[in-house]
Order: C-alpha cells, then sequence, then structure tokens
C-alpha cells in the first residue's frame, strides 16, 4: 500500500507507463479551499515540458480532479486526482526485461512482484508517480499557508558545483531567485555552472545527482512528536520515500559531528518579545518539536541510474554474464525537477504532523 500519513493521509496510485497516475488524499478539513490553478502551476514546475535538460518524455500533465473537491473547496470526504500518461513507449523497456539495470529496482522488484510485474519505465518504482506527491504537496501547502507557515526548496549543489546562498536572504527572496532559473538554484553564476555541467553529463552518456535544500518557515513551537513522530523522523519518511533519495541531513547535519557542544548549541535569545535562537545548527528542531526557528534540512539526490553508458549487469533468464546500454528518454539529472516533489513530501508531512496536533484546527 503506497500510503504515507495518519490525518493528512496521501495514496499514490498508477505506474509510469500505465494509464495514469495521482493520489487520494483523506484528512483535507470540510470546507478548505483548494486552488487547483495553483496545483497545476506546481505540477507544470515538475513537467519535463519547455526544459532544455530534462527527458525527452513530453507529457503535458493536466490535472484531473475527479472526486473530493466542488466549487474550490473540498466536501469533507477523500478527493482523488490524477493526470493522463500520454508519451508512453513499452519498447526500450521490453529489451531489458531480463538484464536489470544497475542503480535501478528493476532486479529486487522482479524477485518481489515476478517476470510479469510491469516494470515499464521503472513500473510503480519511477520517478512519475511523484506527479501525486505534487498535486498533495500542493493541497498541503494550501493548508500551511493560511496559518502562516511556509514551505519552500531549492537546488543547493549539482555534482560538484555548490550555490552560495547568503545567510541573511529570507525563504522568500531565495525562492523568487530560483524560479529564475532551469536548475532550481538562486546563485546565478552557479546555475551556469550547472547547466553546463548537466549538459556535459549528457553528451557523454551519464548523469549527475545533487542536493537539495528544503526549508520551512511561521511554524509554532511545539510541533511533533518525541521519539518516532519527531519532526526529524516524519520529513525524513517523507524524503525518503522519493525515488533516488539516498541522505538527509538537519540544520549543520553532518558537519554537527565535528562540533563541540559549545560550537554546536545554539543560544536562547529574545526577539521582539519571543523566544529565539541566535543560530540555527539544529535546523529549528529539538527534541523531535519545532522551537520556532525555521526548519532547514537538506536532501541528498543520487545520479539518474537510466544511462547510455555500458554498464555490467547480468543475464537473469541464461544465468550469464551480461552488459548493458539503456537507450529511451531519462533526465541526465533528475534534481531540478525533484525540488518541487521534496517541496511537496516536507509540506505533506509537515500538514499531517499539524492536523494530527491539532495546529491546524
Amino acid at each position: 500500500m503506497m500510503s504515507f500519513g495518519r490525518t493528512f493521509k496521501v495514496t499514490i496510485f498508477g505506474s509510469s507507463h500505465g494509464p495514469e497516475v495521482g493520489v487520494e488524499i483523506d484528512g483535507v478539513p470540510q470546507g478548505s479551499v483548494v486552488d487547483t490553478a495553483a496545483i497545476q502551476a506546481d505540477l507544470d514546475r515538475r513537467s519535463p515540458v519547455g526544459r532544455r535538460l530534462a527527458t525527452r518524455r513530453q507529457e503535458e500533465d493536466r490535472l484531473v480532479v475527479d472526486r473530493g473537491i466542488r466549487e474550490g473547496r473540498s466536501v469533507g470526504g477523500p478527493i482523488r486526482a490524477h493526470v493522463a500518461n500520454q508519451d508512453v513507449r513499452r519498447e526500450p523497456y521490453d529489451r531489458l526485461r531480463d538484464t536489470p539495470r544497475p542503480g535501478h529496482a528493476d532486479f529486487p522488484a522482479r524477485v518481489r512482484y515476478g517476470a510479469s510485474a510491469d516494470l515499464s519505465g521503472g513500473g510503480i518504482f519511477s520517478g512519475r508517480m511523484t506527479v501525486g506527491l505534487v498535486i498533495a504537496g500542493s493541497i498541503a501547502r494550501g493548508l500551511l499557508r493560511r496559518k502562516g507557515i511556509e514551505v519552500g526548496a531549492f537546488t543547493r549543489s549539482i555534482g560538484d558545483v555548490e550555490a552560495v546562498v547568503p545567510e541573511e536572504a529570507s525563504l522568500a527572496e531565495i525562492l523568487r531567485a530560483a524560479s529564475g532559473q532551469e536548475v532550481g538554484t538562486p546563485d546565478a553564476a552557479a546555475a551556469a555552472r550547472m547547466e553546463e555541467a548537466i549538459a556535459e553529463a549528457r553528451r557523454s552518456g551519464d548523469s549527475l545527482g545533487g542536493v537539495v535544500e528544503v526549508r520551512a518557515t511561521g511554524l509554532p513551537v511545539g510541533l511533533g512528536e518525541p521519539f518516532f513522530d519527531s519532526v526529524e523522523s516524519v520529513l525524513a519518511h517523507a524524503a525518503f520515500s522519493v525515488p533516488a533519495v539516498k541522505a538527509v541531513e538537519f540544520g549543520a547535519g553532518f558537519r554537527a559531528a565535528r562540533m563541540r557542544g559549545s560550537e554546536h548549541n545554539d543560544p536562547f535569545v529574545w526577539v521582539e518579545g519571543e523566544v529565539r535562537t541566535a543560530t540555527n545548527h539544529a535546523g529549528g528542531i529539538l527534541g523531535g518539536l519545532t522551537t520556532g526557528m525555521p526548519i532547514v534540512f537538506r536532501v541528498a539526490v543520487k545520479p539518474t541510474s537510466s544511462i547510455a553508458k555500458p554498464q555490467r549487469t547480468v543475464d537473469l533468464a541464461s544465468r550469464s554474464a551480461a552488459e548493458i546500454v539503456v537507450t529511451g528518454r531519462h533526465d541526465p539529472c533528475i534534481v531540478p525537477r525533484a525540488v518541487v516533489v521534496l517541496e511537496s513530501v516536507s509540506a505533506i508531512a509537515i500538514a499531517d504532523l499539524a492536523l494530527t496536533g491539532g495546529f491546524l484546527a
């Protein structure tokens, strides 16, 4: 069952080369405004259409709401929405049926589900499945925004090209600058180098990974639960549900292991009558609860698995060694299109925590 959440429950359905991909969402309070134009805008941010550096698979991703929304508001029951799969080509994957792609889910999926499983385009393991996450995340972001909570993401790095982001920049300023770049970074100089790195990887038949940074502002103090439903636990669960995510760090993250307590601890201060911290090495979370500071975490996205370079694999039919060259249409770097997906799953996780804890009542 491909579901996430307790109160704001998201269930995705479909497959890469099936008729459709979409989502069913339970828990949207009755009467909540649902902006379908905003959902479509987020789907457009994820779509490859119009992107020079993305897959050649051209899916328009026009939103279809099946039920749960009437005259722009939730009716209180489950919301179901989808987009059609239109630009489907199975032939390249039929040729790979007995030769699993290195780095992809082909081999464990075949063992788990059998040789007849439809793994065209990755099947249910494809990044195409994130369409439903974007739809649900857009709705979640709308719920949060009405309480003054903003969730946004941007590209921090691609390959070895790192963006420079001024510490004093607000989330709104960062997102505004990032929106003007195809790679989704606020650093225009780094964006040019990122684009060239992606283009070079494509020319050589290879791929690149990178890091997406997610921030959330306007959060109340005390959101979350200790231990198993800590804010880090829930956000990490949601982030790792996105294909190709391999690591997550909060605040100072892995740098914390090289810091002393006197350096890592964030001093408490008064700011306009509110308790805040002078630094934010904790990433806005202590003891699994929000502190009122911005949540800041970063997600490592691996290089796209399907590449045109020859790779070693096995032939499952003949039980012999084999070599594979993956053809078809694939992103040389999925990081730019993953930005809105990671933004969306973060909004889903925070909305679920907030609704469960009564913060969105």
